[in-house]
């Protein structure tokens, strides 16, 4: 195959709901696919001739750790010659994380030498339902406006149902409280329009982040709020690890300057004798010793 003249046949490859784009030897990109302009924001002129590492996805794992380098999954397949499959966070062109599931393969000529790989990702399931609820949630008026995500409204009533389950099944969760550190000093510097696409941006990998079971949503201002299916201060500890490390790898295009923001995590895990109040107040109050830690961290109770 001549990758400077790719026998492709681009209307059959256009024409998939997946993203595909073909690489040469030095991982240059040969071709973007219709799909992979729907899934990263980024239109093929944009990309053509680049290097898949010149901060164009820039795939992390699900703790926001560059898999550019050794841990790339088209390095892997053009150094080793063989198939791969992996999910990954990719970065839209709007600077939000995007979950995807990626499969590579080699490019092999005719003596059988690998003179390029291919790359196929599409939407990953979890990521694919959250906003599913999101959109059944919007026709009932139970989604905040500016961010698309599930409101204070909703998240209180989902709460107390939790705290049903719990104490009738023993079905465990956690909430996990979640601020944006620094976001008044974008507010007073850039102006509240600047404010907002940050915290839609925000909004965006969270929900994009989350697991099937779990939910997160806007419960006002700068702060979101997630329920978590977790039996252990570690198993909600994890969770939010990865919301963290995914919002400080997500970035805001402001006046054409990229701004990175951090978040701050609390969490607790809910006890029998729990309130919505009570298990709130905790996770509230482990979010503000972030605060005054150092921020960009995450603590959660001992669940006793």
């Amino acid at each position: 195959m001549d990758l400077e003249n790719p026998r492709l046949d681009a209307d059959i490859l256009n024409s998939l709901f997946d993203g595909l784009y073909v690489v040469d030897s030095s991982r240059r990109i040969r071709f973007w696919s219709k799909g992979a302009e729907r899934i990263t924001g980024f239109l093929a002129h944009e990309v053509l001739g680049s290097s898949c590492a010149d901060n164009i996805l820039v795939h992390t794992d699900a703790f926001g750790k560059s898999l550019c380098g050794e841990a790339c999954p088209l390095s892997y397949s053009l150094a080793s010659g063989s198939e791969r499959e992996s999910v990954a966070f990719a970065r839209h062109k709007k600077g939000y994380r995007v979950a995807v599931r990626i499969r590579t393969r080699p490019l092999k000529d005719g003596q059988g030498r690998v003179i390029g790989a291919v790359e196929i990702f599409n939407d990953h399931p979890e990521a694919k339902s959250a906003m599913q609820v999101i959109a059944d949630l919007e026709k009932m008026a139970l989604v905040d406006i500016l961010t698309q995500l599930p409101n204070r409204r909703y998240l209180e009533a989902q709460i107390e149902a939790a705290i049903n389950r719990f104490q009738r099944l023993d079905i465990p969760f956690g909430l996990l409280v979640m601020d944006l550190d620094g976001f008044k000093t974008v507010n007073d510097r850039a102006g509240h329009a600047a404010g907002d696409r940050m915290l839609k941006t925000v909004a965006r990998t969270l929900a994009n982040s989350i697991r099937s079971f779990d939910m997160v949503g806007r419960w006002g201002g700068d702060e979101f709020l997630a329920l978590v299916a977790a039996d252990s201060p570690n198993a909600l500890k994890q969770v939010g690890e990865r919301y963290r490390a995914l919002v400080e790898a997500t970035i805001t295009r402001i006046a054409q300057v990229d701004i990175h923001i951090t978040i701050s995590v609390g969490g607790a895990l809910c006890r029998h004798n729990d309130t919505a109040a009570s298990i709130f107040a905790r996770a509230d109050a482990l979010l503000y010793k972030c605060k005054n830690s150092g921020k960009n961290c995450v603590l959660v109770d001992d669940g006793q």
